[in-house]
């Protein structure tokens, strides 16, 4: 069993910076895609970004340019850097992982609330 914790949450004004944390414990030998995503009161849990054990990122077009996904494999932690936060960029950010054929490992970490506002 994996077990996720997220951290680094927090209340920032519009164009603001954050930077998230992940960290996976427990049975992490089959992990290989660790990836970020987001949930609104009016919105489904949408992706935000994924890098897999090589180092291989992507990121969603609402937030290239602005955020930046990194990956320390000793640590079993991802980073979301989040730059220029825009006040649509409130949400709770959880992170997930994946093994190498794609399946979700363990369950969804309790989530960071990410806060935009003036």
């Amino acid at each position: 069993q994996v077990q996720l914790v997220e951290s680094g949450g927090g209340l920032v004004q519009p164009g603001g910076s954050l930077r998230l944390s992940c960290v996976a414990s427990g049975s992490r030998r089959n992990i290989n895609t660790m990836g970020w995503y987001r949930r609104t009161p009016e919105k489904e849990r949408e992706y935000v970004a994924a890098i897999t054990r090589g180092g291989d990122a992507s990121v969603a077009d609402s937030v290239k340019g602005r955020f930046t996904i990194s990956r320390d494999n000793a640590k079993n932690t991802i980073y979301l850097q989040m730059t220029n936060l825009r006040p649509e960029d409130t949400a709770v950010y959880y992170c997930r992982v994946y093994n190498e054929l794609g399946a979700p490992v363990g369950s969804w970490g309790q989530g960071t609330q990410v806060i935009v506002s003036s």
